[in-house]
This record gives C-alpha cells, sequence and structure tokens, in this order.
C-alpha cells in the first residue's frame, strides 16, 4: 500500500483552512499528552482538554508564547487573526476566538511545512503556558 503523503504548500493555504488542519493537530497532540499525565474516564479526559483547547485558553496561552515566536510565525498568526469566519465559538468573545483561530492556523502551516521539530516546539510552549495558570 502506497504511503499517504501531505502535499500542500504552506503560503498557498487560506488562513481558516490552516486554522481548520491546525485545530485537528493541535487536538491530537492535547489528547496524546493528556492521556500519558493521568488514567482517568473519557469524560474526565475531555473536561482537561478544555484547558488547552477552548478558544478562551487558546488565547491565553498565544499571550504567554508570543514572544518565543518567529517573524515568520506571527506573520501567520495574525493571517489566522484576520480571517473573516462565519462561526464563532459557542463559549468565548470574538476577541479571544480570533486569537485562538490565529493559533490554529500557525500550528496548520507548521504541520503542512512538516516542520516536526518546530512543532514539537511550538505544542510543548502551549502545553508549558496551560500549565502555568
Amino acid at each position: 500500500m502506497k504511503e499517504f503523503e501531505i502535499n500542500l504548500v504552506p503560503n498557498q493555504v487560506s488562513p481558516l483552512s490552516l486554522a481548520y488542519i491546525g485545530d485537528a493537530v493541535y487536538e491530537v497532540y492535547i489528547r496524546s499528552y493528556i492521556m500519558q499525565s493521568v488514567n482517568m474516564p473519557v469524560a474526565k479526559l475531555h473536561k482537561e482538554a478544555t484547558r488547552y483547547v477552548s478558544a478562551k485558553s487558546q488565547a491565553k496561552i498565544y499571550h504567554l508564547i508570543k514572544d518565543k515566536l518567529t517573524e515568520e510565525e506571527t506573520e501567520v498568526f495574525k493571517r489566522g487573526r484576520n480571517a473573516h469566519s462565519y462561526t464563532s465559538a459557542k463559549n468565548a468573545d470574538i476577541i479571544d476566538y480570533r486569537i485562538s483561530t490565529g493559533l490554529e492556523a500557525l500550528i496548520g502551516h507548521t504541520y503542512i511545512k512538516k516542520d516536526n521539530e518546530r512543532l514539537s516546539e511550538l505544542i510543548s510552549m502551549c502545553i508549558e503556558a496551560a500549565n502555568m495558570e
């Protein structure tokens, strides 16, 4: 069977599409991290994950890591944050929602670039920032 390969050019992908894939990638990393850290029922795992993946949490995380981003990463974040979405988060204000979209776009961009080392660094920074609360 042929191995699946991603053949996208990050700068040619819309910011909302970057956020779409970034949301999924971030969620997988966070769920994996939580499952390594604690042994609990799935419902409690889900609740624990919200400390990392909610729009409000991601906005706080961004403010704690933004000084560690490269110039390119900051530009990708801004593209995602400023993209006009027709949806909004259920439990977040519009500012937090846009900031979280920017962070997800950054994660998606890094994933599509196949820069696994930097992706791991970004996720680790996010986890560390979320655990500072």
